[in-house]
């Protein structure tokens, strides 16, 4: 027989190339629900750990929110920067994350409680298909818009340094002046979601 019509065996280091690299993709996929980066890598300026757990900024060394806008799940436009004047807590989501389905009831609560206190809710979805996120914030009642971000554009949009997602879930609050104010890395229970949007809400 020919070498080339020899059978194809992977010998013991390809076996483990291919093993390798198999896990690299899962680790990548994993990650995305948990706290893999979404943005670029951990920021390197001066925000620090609140006592809840909050990534937050002092008032004064506080960036712009970047441009995030588009289409929602639903097909219509929106623009974060419309809500400016408002508290904006922006939650990076996917219908297929445990973590998202977990807190899905507490953001609800929350929304509705704070909308006639200037807070908006929005939700940024992503690596998710139109249909399921529909259905998702149909399930669970969700009556705040949604942008939907499949490929994570909007995501990288967050400046360098700043308190940028990086992980799935993400929970980023915006200030009335339209400044990144704090972050939460993970799912929220409501009562700590209730504690990141409260001091916002008397910084009027």
């Amino acid at each position: 027989m020919s070498a080339s019509r020899a059978p194809r065996r992977l010998t013991s280091r390809s076996r483990i190339a291919l093993f390798a690299a198999g896990a690299a993709v899962a680790s990548l996929t994993l990650s995305a629900c948990g706290e893999g980066t979404a943005s670029g890598g951990p920021s390197q300026t001066g925000f620090v750990q609140g006592k809840n757990g909050f990534d937050t900024v002092k008032k004064s060394e506080r960036q712009p929110a970047p441009d995030l806008s588009g289409e929602t799940i639903t097909g219509k436009h929106l623009d974060v920067a419309d809500y400016k004047g408002k508290v904006v807590i922006l939650n990076v989501w996917g219908s297929w994350c445990g973590p998202c389905i977990a807190e899905a009831a507490n953001f609800v609560k929350i929304a509705n409680e704070t909308k006639g206190k200037g807070v908006q809710f929005v939700g940024i979805n992503t690596r998710d298909a139109k249909a399921q996120a529909v259905s998702f914030e149909e399930e669970h009642k969700v009556p705040y818009p949604s942008l939907f971000d499949a490929s994570g554009k909007l995501l990288l949009r967050f400046p360098k340094g700043s308190l940028n997602p990086q992980s799935i879930p993400t929970t980023i609050a915006i200030d009335w002046d339209g400044k990144i104010a704090a972050r939460a890395v993970g799912p929220l229970s409501e009562d700590r979601l209730r504690k990141m949007v409260a001091p916002l809400i008397a910084e009027k």
